[in-house]
């Protein structure tokens, strides 16, 4: 039975639920889209596969630690509280700053806008290959369904939650017949020209190419801290958010791992590093094994998975700006609950409004060639998105050492495995990979640098102020 807190929300997320939010949130668009990126970084498949496996294990070196703080916290707001609690309300003031202006809003705009590519691929095979949706039509498409969403997740915790665990489960499954494909039709797996695609010699092995094509590996497994800022409404939370967390990491990284191969035992490396920006790996993939109907059903797996992961993303999104409106550190009215729904109804709506505006000024950006139009909206909104969140999210983990001085007899249903060595090596990587940006990504590292500067001068002339006493 769900009990009510009592700043109004309802703990509706069971252990099912709360699993669904981590794998959905994080299956989404990157297994499907980011292998191309990280073909054309790496000279053969073993990087490709090391740096999988990587990713996978970083991001459960993440789930250990970052579980036992969760627990310690199980508030709406996630990362938000445990920075604010760990190091201040600057702290985090400065994550929220970051996560609504930009990871979450370009999160949200980059997984519409692979829906929509999904959603011309399946028009476009009905009607023959023929173009269906003009340019402008596909961004409308985009903000649509993202409006819609927001408006499911307005209706009720249980409504989002319910949606998401059913979306997982067909995700999943979609990604499990990609694992099976190649050894079902074997005779079909054979070197089949997709098109005339123009070779280029595989690049040879270097740090800088191995960093970026992990920042690609990083995105397909980002958000697996989404069970976080739901945490108040999870049933049992010191008991289902370390399941939840744990056995969601699993699942992701065995997907993740299993779909990889199965790419590359039929899509050759060099092609798939060429292939054209408005088609996926996965559609790829299905179309040398099945023909046109391979497109059809790619497409619609790549759309559900999309689909969901929108939702997973509106379902948490807003509770941190719910969290920061209760705490005076945005307006005040984002914290207010809706007395029928029990949901952050003016905090979903203007989470989702914003990501709409984002996909309108990318793709105004791209008409008005501000921005390069040979780089895909997908990929300028998370080269953008992962700067900060790399930044922000590793510096959450490391409230755990935070705690461990700070509250030494609190009471910890979970204590993560292997402390103090799993959060340390956790912290290795991102240190390194944010050093890569500002080496070969230099751009989005000094965009985000400044970002993170604006928003602390904006706290420290209008919001800075003793923290109150609890």
């Amino acid at each position: 039975m769900s009990q009510q807190q009592s700043g109004g929300l309802l703990r509706g997320l069971g252990g099912p639920m709360a699993t669904a939010v981590v794998v959905g949130t994080v299956i989404g668009s990157g297994i499907f889209v980011k292998p191309r990126s990280i073909a054309g970084n790496v000279p053969d498949f073993s990087y490709i596969a090391l740096l999988w496996v990587t990713g996978g294990l970083l991001t459960l070196l993440g789930a250990l630690a970052l579980a036992e703080v969760a627990v310690l916290f199980p508030k709406a707001g996630g990362n938000y509280v445990f920075l604010r609690e760990g190091y201040g309300r600057m702290a985090g003031f400065l994550w929220g700053w970051v996560e609504f202006w930009i990871i979450r809003a370009a999160s949200l705009a980059a997984l519409a806008t692979i829906f929509t590519i999904s959603l011309h691929d399946i028009l476009r095979q009905l009607e023959g290959g023929s173009e269906v949706l003009l340019f402008w039509e596909e961004r409308a498409v985009t903000a649509g369904v993202i409006l819609a969403l927001a408006l499911v997740n307005v209706r009720g915790v249980r409504w989002g939650g319910g949606l998401q665990l059913f979306i997982t489960m067909v995700k999943v499954l979609s990604l499990a017949a990609i694992m099976v494909l190649p050894i079902v039709i074997v005779s079909r797996a054979v070197a089949v020209e997709p098109r005339n695609l123009v070779l280029r010699p595989a690049p040879e092995f270097s740090l800088g190419g191995m960093g970026t094509a992990f920042l690609g590996v990083l995105w397909a497994y980002h958000g697996w801290m989404n069970l976080a800022p739901v945490a108040e409404e999870v049933a049992r939370p010191q008991r289902n958010i370390p399941i939840a967390f744990l056995g969601g990491v699993g699942i992701i990284i065995f997907c993740y791992l299993g779909v990889n191969y199965a790419y590359h035992a039929v899509v050759p490396q060099r092609e798939m590093a060429v292939l054209p920006e408005s088609t996926t790996v996965a559609t790829e993939f299905c179309s040398r094994l099945l023909g046109p109907i391979g497109v059809l059903l790619a497409s619609t797996a790549v759309m559900c998975s999309v689909f969901g992961a929108l939702n997973g993303n509106l379902l948490v999104g807003p509770r941190l700006l719910y969290a920061m409106g209760e705490d005076g550190l945005a307006p005040r009215a984002l914290g207010a609950v809706h007395p029928r729904y029990h949901t952050p109804a003016r905090a979903i709506l203007v989470m989702a409004s914003w990501a709409v505006l984002l996909v309108l000024a990318v793709a105004l950006g791209i008409q008005l060639e501000v921005l390069d139009p040979m780089k895909s909206p997908f990929d300028v909104l998370t080269d953008y998105a992962m700067f900060g969140a790399i930044t922000f999210e590793t510096l959450a983990v490391t409230t755990i050492f935070v705690f461990r001085r700070k509250l030494p007899d609190a009471n910890r249903s979970y204590r993560c495995w292997g402390y103090p060595v799993v959060p340390i090596v956790y912290l290795i990587l991102p240190a390194l990979l944010l050093g890569n940006m500002f080496l070969k990504q230099t751009t989005e590292a000094a965009a985000g640098m400044a970002f993170i500067a604006l928003g602390a001068a904006v706290y420290a002339f209008f919001l800075m102020k003793p923290a109150r006493a609890d």
